[in-house]
């Protein structure tokens, strides 16, 4: 009962933080410029991308519908969501410790662990309210304004197409996957924010993080090729994978491990932190 209350009020200082609503209004701000400009001159965008294919291709239909919108929107966005989620857990309890409130919470009938549980499980609920307004604007109002249709996904296999009616259940695959790779993100921030008493130091650090293991990632160098594969920004687009022919479920469980991994690592390593932590202003 003391944890669930707990939760609640983390839950109330993230509603009460304006930097809480900054991510709500940057997915909104974004998802409207994005389908503004699909809905001026998407067409052409469109075009130029199957223009390729369109010699030994006839398409049929409306190419430009709602289930496409939605994947270039999250194809755009995606990678910027880290750092909304970070801004605002990566001060769960650095922030805490610099305005000297960390140190009443502990005067209260609460174990540490326990504080630090409520804390992840409202940077959780913070993350997937971000999540779900993401999938929301892309794909609730992507087919409101453009209408449903058949799927065209280019990869580098080449071009699949999905019916209409094998779409929806991949979205709701992709969205919990990728709010696992943004759970991961708000584990991480948390974690660095047990070693800091400021709140940028976390936010900084945990973009810093996900900027090295990208690049790590990306760099072509035989000696990155053992550690690339346990990196958890190699697997924060395994959402996409949903999205191929044959889905590649094997892959997908893989990235699902790794992450989950990370989940686990980031929140042992925040519990023996916080509890070797001296609170003492």
């Amino acid at each position: 009962m003391i944890f669930f209350h707990s939760t609640r009020n983390e839950l109330i200082k993230i509603a009460l933080k304006p930097r809480s609503y900054l991510g709500l209004a940057a997915i909104t701000g974004l998802v409207g410029i994005i389908l503004f400009a699909l809905m001026a001159d998407g067409m052409s965008m469109i075009s130029f991308v199957t223009a390729s294919f369109e010699q030994t291709l006839r398409f049929e239909g409306k190419v430009l519908n709602g289930n496409l919108v939605a994947f270039i929107i999250l194809q755009m966005l995606i990678v910027h969501i880290p750092l909304l989620v970070a801004l605002v857990t990566g001060d769960l309890i650095s922030g805490e410790a610099a305005m000297g409130t960390l140190r009443m919470l502990m005067t209260k009938p609460i174990t540490r662990t326990q504080l630090l549980m409520s804390k992840f499980l409202a940077g959780g609920i913070y993350t997937f309210l971000i999540v779900l307004w993401l999938g929301f604007m892309a794909v609730g109002i992507g087919r409101f304004l453009f209408g449903p249709g058949d799927l065209m996904v280019l990869n580098s296999d080449g071009l699949v197409i999905l019916q209409e009616g094998d779409v929806m259940w991949r979205y709701a695959g992709a969205f919990c996957v990728a709010f696992l790779a943004l759970l991961t993100i708000s584990s991480l921030s948390i974690c660095l924010s047990c070693f800091s008493d400021n709140s940028i130091g976390p936010i900084v650090s945990t973009m810093a993080i996900i900027l090295l293991f990208t690049i790590i990632g990306t760099l072509d160098v035989p000696v990155f090729d053992t550690i690339r594969p346990l990196l958890f920004t190699t697997h924060m687009a395994a959402w996409r994978s949903f999205f191929e022919d044959p889905i590649p479920w094997q892959q997908i469980k893989e990235s699902i491990g790794i992450l989950v991994a990370h989940n686990a690592l980031f929140i042992g390593l925040s519990v023996i932190t916080f509890h070797r932590k001296d609170i003492t202003v």
